[in-house]
Order: structure tokens, then sequence, then C-alpha cells
């Protein structure tokens, strides 16, 4: 069986610490949804969703949106959404305030997929799910627990057990985990 990647840019958080949307945090001449935007094109996926919420005005026309199941159940209710519709076997998620990622971190979890197995990254004893890839196979269990109210990652990721290969982030690569949840992110975390 061969394998095929969507992605689904997680947006739809409510940015309440930062102030103001995330999404349209200015990066490099342009605005960090763009940038992670194209990261996930550049990773060969078939297609592309956007996590957004419907007050969000700035979403442009043509790209395809996952839309909640539920408001208030986090990133869950997005990769949820996004393993229901995608095209794909696995789905490449990617948090929008992660703008120090790299596609090489995308390429190094497509290489320990398996059918019906994803990927995550490590450390600390935790697991990394904002910048991971999961099989199809697990959208019911996304979904049963947005109904039962269980909305943690990290308990999703361990439910998942042989179905996410889990791989030690590297001290190289822990700098494209740094996020931007407040505003001293945004000078603490510039490259």
């Amino acid at each position: 069986m061969s394998m095929e990647f969507s992605a689904v840019l997680l947006s739809a958080g409510q940015s309440t610490r930062m102030g103001r949307d995330k999404a349209l945090l200015p990066i490099n001449g342009g605005v960090l949804w763009q940038r992670q935007w194209d990261l996930l094109g550049a990773v060969g996926v078939s297609d592309r969703w956007l996590s957004a919420r419907a007050e969000q005005a700035w979403v442009p026309d043509g790209i395809a949106i996952a839309r909640d199941r539920m408001t208030g159940a986090g990133p869950l209710a997005g990769i949820a959404a996004a393993l229901e519709q995608m095209s794909g076997t696995h789905l490449i998620v990617l948090a929008v305030d992660l703008p120090r990622m790299e596609p090489a971190w995308f390429e190094k979890l497509k290489s320990l997929c398996s059918p019906g197995v994803g990927a995550v990254g490590q450390r600390d004893g935790f697991y990394e799910p904002l910048a991971a890839i999961y099989p199809r196979e697990l959208a019911r269990d996304a979904v049963a627990r947005l109904i039962r109210g269980e909305y943690a990652l990290q308990r999703f990721i361990a439910a998942a057990g042989a179905a996410m290969q889990s791989v030690e982030i590297g001290a190289a690569e822990a700098a494209w985990f740094a996020n931007w949840n407040e505003r001293e992110d945004l000078t603490a975390n510039q490259a």
C-alpha cells in the first residue's frame, strides 16, 4: 500500500495571550500563516487544509478550510476535521505559531511513517503534537475524544500506541519548535 500525504495548518486558535491573530504576525516581509502554508506546500502533499474560524476574514478564497466540529476543543478539533476530509493516507500537521519550523523536520517524520503509522517528535518526555504526522486511521479516535471532551493531544498520541512512531528531537532541531504565544516571544524567538 502506498502512502499519500495531506496537510493541515492549524490557525483557528484565539491567540488570547498574543492579543492579536497569530496567523497575521509579520515575518520576513510577509505574514506567518503564508510562510507556514508555503512550507507545507514544499513537503510534497496532495492537498492542504487550513484550520480556521469562520470569523477569520483574512482567509483567502480558494483555500480548503477544515472547520472544527466544536469550538473550544483546542488543536484536536482541527486535526480531527482534517483527518476526516483529507484525501491522503497521512496528515501532516503544523501549528501556525512555529515560525522556525523547517521542511526537513517533516521529511524526517515522513521517513518513519508506514501504512497506518504516523510519526511525532519527543523531547523531555513530551510529544510535539503540533508538528507531527497522523495516519488516517486515527480519525475515529480523534472524533470520539472530542465527543467525550478529552482534548489532550499528549493522551491522544499515547493512546495511539503503535500507530504513532516517536523520534527524539535533536539539539539542532529543538530551535524549530520555538513558538510565538506572547508578544515577548516575537523578539525572543527571532532567528
